[in-house]
């Protein structure tokens, strides 16, 4: 067997078990979901187990920091994707629900209905608990879905399919529904992307070398890919507030998409708020690096390039910029950001509102941390991503974002003229 006749028999097996899932009832998908949270649940041990062997595989190739952070999974994380898959068995099934429907003129009923999209295939790198939630989402939505993890966390990808096809298998649901590659050849994602037979979306979670890989996919792509968050201090801003708001925004968990990764401040509150804010910073471990107005102001940050304002450190690592107007902010963030979540922190309602509309990012905050963009934090009970795209779905996708729809009409024996 070669990379090629794996990659596409395992896509294949997906293909086939799309229509049974698209056909599963709400209780086979809800009982699915109940059975994988207990599996996860009774397998922490060999979870933690299965995960120790990625860490020192990870340790050993020179890895370290945010990287293996993203790849940890210890009794919190395990607990949390557990809970996360209960929280999409409570919710609604979109499948079959109108979105919209309306009667013609000519007594034709027509309605718009949530259907599933068919096969996704998931390719995602670092962080195994990807595998569950892509899993729990995706089929409940009614699709088939690949998994293709990084190598780096082979081993745990591995166990938690297993017990991902044992669910599927005891609530009567084809395993071959979340299909599992494990082959770690990067020729893999080059046959998954020219495969349009069958694979339907890719949504691909990962650096800047997964995004080289996709281009020129044959297929449609909803990326998750760079998360160059900006917080904004308005001139108006609490500064408590923001202070509480930026050191969680960068340090809760700085190796996520979500992390604030640069600091705009208005000049008319810069010296009162960056002296207090640095401080915290840096008995948090965090690296600042600024332009030269903050560096007048914290002589300890390093002196921010051009290459900062555009970097994604993913680390405990701030850059932080000094800037005369809400204009200036908004027009920064437009060239530097990601367009993944912005904030201001402000009690002006017209900066408030000017920001809300001027920011053309998938989630913009006023007045709170970039960290709740999250399918969890949104109530999806899990995400497949957070997609920068503005065609199909922005921001965290849940359930709803893993389907399409078709139209039904309904007649009385209407012939068109």
């Amino acid at each position: 067997m070669t990379v090629e006749t794996d990659t596409t028999a395992a896509l294949a097996r997906a293909r086939a078990a799309a229509p049974g899932m698209a056909l599963a009832t709400t209780a086979a998908k809800n009982d699915f979901l109940r059975r994988l949270a207990s599996s996860i649940r009774d397998s922490r041990a060999e979870i933690i187990r299965a995960n120790a062997i990625d860490l020192e595989r990870a340790r050993k190739s020179g890895r370290g920091g945010a990287f293996v952070e993203r790849l940890t999974l210890d009794d919190k994380r395990i607990e949390a994707m557990a809970a996360g898959v209960l929280q999409v068995e409570a919710l609604a099934d979109p499948v079959g629900t109108a979105i919209e429907k309306w009667t013609r003129p000519n007594g034709l009923k027509i309605e718009k209905r949530r259907v599933p999209i068919g096969v996704i295939a998931m390719i995602y790198e670092s962080r195994p608990n990807v595998t569950v939630d892509a899993a729990a989402l995706t089929l409940k939505a009614g699709n088939a879905v690949v998994l293709r993890g990084g190598s780096e966390a082979l081993t745990s990808n591995g166990f938690l399919s297993g017990l991902i096809s044992h669910a599927l298998r005891g609530a009567g649901l084809n395993p071959d529904a979340a299909t599992f590659i494990r082959d770690p050849d990067r020729e893999v994602i080059q046959i998954m992307k020219r495969s349009r037979e069958l694979i339907d979306l890719i949504i691909p979670r990962g650096g800047k070398s997964l995004k080289e890989a996709l281009e020129g996919s044959a297929i449609a792509l909803l990326p998750h890919f760079d998360g160059i968050c900006h917080t904004y201090v308005d001139r108006a801003a609490d500064l408590k507030m923001a202070e509480e708001i930026c050191v969680n925004a960068k340090c809760s968990r700085p190796s996520v998409c979500n992390s604030m990764e640069k600091l705009l401040v208005h000049r008319e509150v810069a010296e009162k708020f960056l002296p207090s804010l640095a401080a915290r910073m840096t008995a948090a471990g965090v690296e600042l690096r600024g332009d030269d107005a903050t560096r007048k102001i914290v002589p300890a940050a390093r002196a921010a390039t051009d290459e900062d304002w555009d970097a994604e450190y993913l680390d405990l690592i701030l850059a932080v910029k000094v800037v005369d107007s809400i204009d200036e902010a908004i027009e920064f963030i437009a060239r530097h950001g990601s367009h993944l979540a912005d904030a201001i922190v402000t009690s002006d309602t017209h900066a408030a509102a000017r920001f809300e509309r001027e920011v053309d990012s998938a989630t913009v905050y006023v007045n709170a941390s970039t960290r709740f963009t999250d399918g969890f934090e949104f109530g999806f009970g899990a995400e497949t991503g957070i997609s920068t795209n503005r065609l199909h779905a922005r921001g965290p996708m849940g359930l709803n974002e893993l389907t399409t729809y078709k139209y039904v009409v309904g007649g009385t024996g209407q012939v068109r003229a």
